[in-house]
């Protein structure tokens, strides 16, 4: 047997296994490739939809599904398909509709299971683009048809996503959906009752893992539930404050190798799994 039997390891990207240039340690790889060799399950989930995950499934290597889309699908890296999903209502464009109405230059993503449209451009969506790759399809989101996993709203204006956050947290369907933020330029709509929690738990169903025996780390608010729902979470040194109250545990930062200090301190004992 080794070491990591029955264990579930699931980190956050941005911000917890990401350094802040957007890779991925060499400490923390090896760390990874022990925790496997010693019979953990080391997996990852993000806010992000798999289209986009290239990078870090290959750095990482999972030997697990991975979940995505802040909660909304589980993704088998092997297969290349679903193993599960939950899609938002296309009621929730009447959201769109209210906020591309109320405000300018609010740039708008609809993001698909296997495709992200750009229903209204901004400077924050071009850059959005540079950086994951994503190619520039366009959509109107009057007349859009395809399922969705959820909606993105961008904007590099503090205040003016304060006032999207009020705007839409107030509208009178706000009741039907749930609302993240995922990162300081973006705030999503999803599908009610998912959060990353929801995919922690089902990957823990579909492994045949005790919640109890699952390890989460991340560092924003989006994170809080996954948090919440592990049996061991921890946030990084440079997390949110809502993160760090959610957190079991606090270990260090991103830039100091996240992923390899839990393994050692898990090794050594000392979160009781």
């Amino acid at each position: 047997m080794g070491k990591f039997d029955g264990i579930l390891f699931c980190t956050d990207l941005d911000g917890t296994i990401y350094k802040n240039d957007k890779t991925i340690s060499k400490r923390n790889k090896d760390a990874i490739e022990y925790f496997k060799s010693e019979g953990g399950r080391f997996t990852f989930i993000t806010g992000r939809l798999p289209y986009y995950t290239g990078y870090a499934y290959n750095s990482i290597n999972p030997n697990a599904p991975f979940g995505c889309i802040n909660g909304g699908g589980v993704y088998d890296g092997e297969s290349k398909r679903y193993i599960w999903t939950q899609e938002l209502s296309h009621e929730a464009l009447e959201l769109v509709k209210h906020i591309d109405e109320s405000f300018s230059e609010v740039g708008v993503q609809i993001c698909c299971f296997d495709k992200t449209y750009f229903a209204v451009e901004n400077s924050t969506t071009i850059r959005f683009r540079e950086i994951t790759g994503l190619p520039a399809l366009f959509c109107d989101y009057r007349t859009f048809t395809e399922p969705i996993a959820k909606i993105i709203f961008c904007t590099d204006d503090g205040e003016k996503m304060s006032a999207i956050q009020k705007a839409l947290t107030g509208h009178e369907m706000a009741y039907m959906f749930d609302f993240v933020r995922s990162e300081r330029t973006l705030y999503e709509i999803v599908p009610k009752g998912m959060h990353k929690g929801v995919s922690l738990k089902k990957l823990a169903e579909h492994l045949n893992i005790d919640i109890k025996r699952t390890i989460a780390i991340g560092d924003y608010d989006n994170d809080v539930e996954m948090l919440r729902a592990a049996g061991c979470g921890i946030a990084v040194a440079n997390a949110s404050e809502s993160a760090m109250k959610a957190a079991r545990f606090v270990t260090v930062s991103n830039e100091d190798d996240a992923i390899a200090a839990v393994i050692q301190s898990l090794e050594m004992g000392e979160y009781g799994i």
